[in-house]
């Protein structure tokens, strides 16, 4: 019964974050300025001084792997908190979990490294 009563108090949560979001949405529009787009305003704004070139180039695709990359570990050391505050209930088993998943994260690391995902220019 408790479990249920947890979940409830998420889904409350989520249901009035969702609320909220579509009350801001609504008033932006119902409230919001009206003015037309003219094409003054619709050119790039770069600090106050004309736009050199259009904001059409590509960006390498070295730069996006790091960002998937850095993510990625990002991601996985988010799991080190709750680990680290139940470590004593956890014990040697913990432990030893643990140090199986750095270690995965070690290899991948180390695999991205090798295949050269890190270095910018070759």
């Amino acid at each position: 019964m408790e479990n249920r009563i947890e979940y409830l108090a998420i889904l409350v949560t989520f249901g009035l974050s969702a609320a909220i979001a579509g009350l801001i949405l609504f008033l932006n529009s119902f409230l919001g300025p009206k003015n037309k787009s003219s094409a003054v305003k619709s050119e790039p704004f770069e600090c106050g001084v004309d736009a050199i070139a259009r904001p059409d180039g590509r960006f390498n695709v070295k730069f996006y792997l790091v960002a998937m990359l850095f993510i990625l570990f990002d991601v996985e050391v988010v799991w080190f908190f709750p680990w680290a505050v139940i470590l004593r209930e956890l014990k040697w088993t913990g432990l030893a979990e643990m140090f199986c998943f750095v270690s995965v994260l070690v290899l991948g690391l180390a695999y991205a490294w090798k295949k050269g995902a890190l270095e910018w220019e070759k």
